[in-house]
């Protein structure tokens, strides 16, 4: 057989397999095989500038016909993937064609979490996670008179603000104390409730939401566990997002709450890489990570590909991740978990960045309206050059000698 990649989901870490596979020098065959029925699209501005109008749909495509037939890259269209059998390296197909590979990358991404709770199924329930979901989403928002937004991490605030931009009301029920409890530090959840509610937004923490009330086959309301009957019209679930390796754990590979790859993107089968959300990475001291980003789904992806030509690259730059609400741009460079203090840089009333610290090691940065600090904090950690925290504290001081 001569040799053939299969990539099996064409987002943005299945494209960014084909396209490090080419600039790798693979000659062979390469056949991406695309879920749904569009071409690779990005995702995040579908809860943020795309909701809100500015940016058009065609914009969200990340590459032209053009560009897949010149690198000869056999990019499929609504093509399901039922199976693979590994013995036989192959995949099963949902109109039972058969695909050989001698290499195979997962690259199936996640689907947006949904609570097992009555009425979870009415019409005016929506989740966002692909173009199908922000189209459904932005055809009712203009004409929604309750708006609750359950769940308050970066998808749910995102389109609570899209909302209140477009003069719409919004509750945001949240089940922990905060925003973004799981993401952030609490200085950055409280300037960011403070945001919402200064654009006019409702915030119920601590509410946890027991059932969704109808009528007429359609959401009429929100219940909660207090018995609190919250009247909704459209309800926009943001509770997370499970990783779609079910695929993969009936094949017999390693998955824990997501294919479980190592640096390299490598699986417990050495024919065969996973990168992006469907992944969870095991990092050197054992340590189960799970990273939804961008920038984990192009980095993942170059290692991949870099494994299926017998290369070893591995994923090595620190995570960074981003959030539009209203006209604020939350920027985070690194992982503050287990941070034992931190050092404010402020600039301005909105201005400021929080470096966290364990012990004198930097170890994350979280920007607020502040770009240019932001991706100096990602050179810094990516450099492990730790500023004095002292340093850091004196806003009119210049960073950018600690990189010369």
């Amino acid at each position: 057989m001569s040799e053939k990649i299969v990539i099996v989901g064409a987002g943005q870490a299945g494209l960014q397999i084909a396209e490090s596979l080419r600039a790798e020098a693979f000659a062979g065959d390469i056949v991406l095989l695309a879920g749904e029925n569009f071409p690779p699209y990005q995702r995040p501005p579908l809860s943020k500038a795309w909701l809100q109008g500015e940016v058009a749909e065609q914009r969200l495509f990340l590459r032209g016909a053009d560009f897949f037939a010149a690198r000869n890259i056999d990019l499929r269209l609504g093509a399901h993937v039922t199976a693979i059998d590994r013995a036989s390296k192959t995949v099963i197909l949902a109109d039972g064609s058969v695909e050989n590979y001698s290499g195979l990358a997962l690259a199936t991404g996640a689907r947006a979490r949904r609570p097992a709770i009555a009425g979870a199924d009415l019409a005016g329930v929506c989740v966002l996670r692909d173009i199908e979901d922000a189209r459904s989403i932005a055809h009712r928002l203009p004409l929604a008179e309750n708006i609750v937004v359950i769940g308050g991490g970066f998808i749910g605030l995102e389109v609570a603000a899209a909302a209140r931009k477009k003069g719409r009301p919004v509750k945001v029920v949240e089940t922990l104390d905060r925003l973004m409890a799981r993401a952030v530090t609490p200085k950055i959840s409280t300037f960011f409730a403070d945001l919402h509610r200064a654009h006019g937004a409702e915030l119920l923490f601590s509410t946890q939401v027991t059932a969704l009330e109808g009528r007429d086959g359609r959401v009429a309301a929100v219940i909660t566990a207090e018995d609190q009957k919250i009247p909704a019209d459209l309800v926009i679930l943001g509770i997370g997002a499970i990783a779609n390796d079910e695929l993969a754990a009936a094949a017999g590979l390693e998955v824990s709450r997501g294919i479980v790859v190592d640096s390299y993107g490598g699986t417990s089968d050495s024919a065969i890489v996973a990168a992006g959300d469907c992944t969870v990475w095991r990092r050197d001291d054992g340590k189960l990570l799970r990273l939804e980003s961008v920038q984990n789904a192009v980095e993942q992806g170059k290692a991949a590909a870099a494994s299926l030509m017998g290369r070893k690259k591995p994923f090595v730059a620190a995570p960074w991740f981003w959030s539009d609400q209203y006209d604020v741009k939350l920027q985070m460079a690194g992982l503050s978990e287990g941070f034992d203090g931190f050092v404010e840089r402020v600039s301005g009333e909105s201005a400021f960045s929080l470096f966290y610290y364990r012990g004198e090691k930097l170890i994350a940065v979280d920007s607020v309206n502040r770009p240019g600090e932001h991706l100096l904090a990602r050179k810094l950690l990516d450099a492990g050059i730790s500023p004095d925290k002292a340093q850091v504290a004196d806003a009119a001081g210049d960073l950018r000698g600690l990189l010369r």
